[in-house]
């Protein structure tokens, strides 16, 4: 880290950026484990339409993307946050007052659109906070929200459902973040030169160096430009196939689990934060050695490649010993996560400034259509299959064809090249 900019950034800056991810992944997460403790029942929610539920949020993350990526970009990530806290809070809650799946539906789709910007939003404001050196650990620390957020929504959501039931659990979960909003909105200050809490050689050093680092990017002419770029196009494959293998695994996980004999809702909670603390640890591991070495697709390939692995073996080995294919369920579900920091930094460090909140975009709408469909296939495979096995291959298959492609176009440390 340079020595000349103030450390004062990751403590004012990180945590809030945290704590406001953790309760945006709150509501897309704990989704799976009310579908497990007695939602479907109640609402007559078939397999089919559980599947469709599931994926449903995608679909809206999806179609908004793009617009709020360059709203963040152009106008104001602060503002668009804000406002998204509060309606996803709302809505979250709202989901534990329904009656019927139409309303039902209505809700996941609008909770997708009301996200839809905020992740592209967070990483483009890190990026004006920290420079290329610190950046892999700034997003790491950004979506150690995803997992830290599972990981205690597993334990808390088994014991909420086992004891007030699954809607009770939506509306305690959907209320923090409103109070949030506001927080949010006192304490972040979009750019260096916003923060009142530097100083003006801190504001200075911080903005320097950052323009600095463009003066290396040559701007290209419009978003057109940037989407027809073949770097932009691989990146937002290898995002989708990613992201088919992550969310087939996050929203079936507690499924997969309570499918197993004399596992309750309780136990199943326990066991779905085991991969996610591994996660962390991993997570934290990766974009350290990532930002020392500047070198990011080593740590993301060989990860995805392990995730892949795994998901054959517990194929092979799907009517055998159940703790050895939940072993192996920890070991996907962790490679699945480890290398988000460094991939999300090296997309701030390839594409213009003038272009990347609408690649940004782009990229993490392609990765919302993967998780859509990786969210929807299998919940539908189980359903037609009547267990997992079809779905470990196909999640197998995703998370090896994200590894190829990332050897293809994320460059070594010493080739550093930008969108073409």
């Amino acid at each position: 880290m340079n020595s000349n900019l103030p450390v004062s950034r990751w403590y004012r800056i990180i945590p809030i950026a945290f704590i406001t991810y953790s309760l945006a992944y709150l509501d897309r997460a704990n989704f799976g484990f009310a579908a497990a403790g007695g939602m479907a029942e109640e609402l007559q929610i078939t397999q089919g339409m559980s599947s469709l539920l599931s994926s449903l949020f995608f679909l809206g993350y999806f179609f908004f993307q793009i617009p709020g990526a360059q709203y963040a970009a152009h106008k104001s990530a602060k503002k668009l946050i804000f406002w998204s806290l509060i309606l996803w809070s709302g809505l979250a809650a709202a989901t534990g007052m329904i009656s019927n799946v139409n309303a039902l539906i209505g809700i996941r789709f609008l909770l997708g659109v009301v996200e839809s910007a905020v992740m592209p939003a967070m990483v483009i404001l890190l990026s004006q906070w920290f420079t290329r050196a610190e950046r892999s650990r700034a997003n790491t620390f950004l979506i150690l929200g995803n997992p830290v957020t599972v990981l205690w929504m597993s334990v808390v959501s088994g014991y909420m459902i086992d004891a007030w039931g699954w809607r009770w659990m939506f509306i305690l979960q959907g209320l923090p973040g409103i109070i949030w909003a506001f927080v949010w909105w006192k304490v972040i200050s979009e750019k260096p030169q916003d923060a009142s809490w530097l100083s003006l050689s801190e504001r200075e050093a911080v903005e320097n160096a950052l323009k600095e680092e463009q003066k290396s990017i040559q701007p290209v002419k419009n978003y057109a430009e940037a989407f027809k770029s073949w770097r932009v196009i691989l990146l937002s494959l290898q995002y989708l196939f990613w992201s088919l293998g992550v969310y087939g695994f996050v929203m079936w996980l507690p499924s997969i689990i309570s499918s197993a004999p004399e596992i309750n809702i309780v136990a199943t909670g326990w066991l779905s934060a085991v991969p996610y603390l591994l996660a962390i640890v991993g997570m934290l591991t990766a974009s350290y050695f990532s930002d020392k070495l500047l070198n990011r697709r080593i740590f993301i390939w060989p990860f995805l490649l392990v995730a892949a692995l795994a998901f054959v073996g517990i194929y092979l080995n799907s009517s055998g010993e159940f703790w050895i294919s939940f072993s192996l369920l920890v070991v996907a579900g962790a490679c699945l996560y480890i290398p988000y920091g460094p991939f999300f930094a090296v997309l701030t460090e390839v594409l213009p400034r003038n272009v990347a909140g609408g690649a940004i975009g782009l990229i993490n709408s392609m990765g919302a259509l993967g998780s859509f469909v990786g969210a929807y296939l299998v919940g539908y495979l189980n359903g037609i299959t009547g267990n997992f096995e079809v779905s470990y291959i196909l999640m197998a298959v995703a998370a090896l064809i994200a590894a190829l492609i990332t050897l293809s176009v994320i460059p070594p440390p010493d080739s550093r090249t930008v969108v073409r």
